[in-house]
């Protein structure tokens, strides 16, 4: 019989609820509004998300990335992983509790991602990073941008998705990004609109749905092509 779930923290938001609950001593969930936003043990896609960021960056000796929604920390993670020692990597989170979680309950899923040195996290809007990014010297702009945020660039989330996937925000996100740059994207599914959108900001791109079997979310990594 599977143990039943208890909250160990929660705290309101102007989307509701926001929860940390677990069972036994490794299966979290986070939800808001009794909706699951993210899972322990379904993390393969933000995995994957991260791995083929990294990879696509090729061998740039001090990246920087920028990571949109921090989660459970396992994105984060696997990105640390797939990084150099002199890399720079700032989360963009919007709710603090989030960042309290992964340095407590969280922590040893990521053994302390968090905390790692090469890791700033900023409580702000990822949207908003971008866009002061995209004003500053090029230098200053990142090898990557990841996006691992709860809902991805499919039409029905058009409205909520505007500031990360629309026309504009795509634009934003081509011009905070060095030459060559990678933009990756955690999505539910396919979208086609959305692809005709990173063509015409100027990114080429490929698109994969990680695992076998089950629930299958999809990644999209694209590159700076002009």
């Amino acid at each position: 019989m599977a143990k039943p779930w208890q909250t160990l923290d929660s705290v309101e938001t102007n989307e509701g609820i926001l929860e940390l609950r677990r069972r036994g001593e490794k299966d979290f969930l986070i939800t808001i509004a009794g909706r699951v936003l993210m899972n322990s043990f379904a993390n393969r896609s933000e995995v994957v998300l991260s791995k083929l960021a990294c990879k696509a960056m090729g061998d740039r000796k001090k990246p920087r990335v920028l990571i949109g929604g921090l989660g459970m920390g396992c994105t984060l993670k696997a990105a640390l992983d797939a990084l150099p020692p002199e890399a720079e990597v700032i989360v963009a989170e919007l709710n603090k509790v989030i960042v309290k979680w992964c340095k407590g309950p969280l922590a040893e899923l990521t053994e302390s991602a968090v905390l790692d040195p090469r890791v700033t996290v900023k409580l702000a809007d990822v949207s908003l990073l971008i866009s002061e990014t995209a004003q500053k010297p090029k230098k200053n702009h990142f090898d990557a941008i990841i996006l691992d945020l709860y809902e991805g660039p499919f039409e029905a989330a058009k409205e909520r998705g505007e500031p990360f996937y629309g026309d504009a925000a795509l634009d934003m996100t081509r011009l905070a990004l060095k030459e060559g740059g990678i933009f990756a994207v955690w999505s539910e599914d396919p979208d086609k609109a959305f692809e005709k959108r990173l063509k015409r900001a100027g990114f080429s791109f490929e698109k994969s749905r990680p695992g076998e079997g089950g629930l299958r979310h999809l990644v999209y990594v694209a590159k700076v092509v002009k």
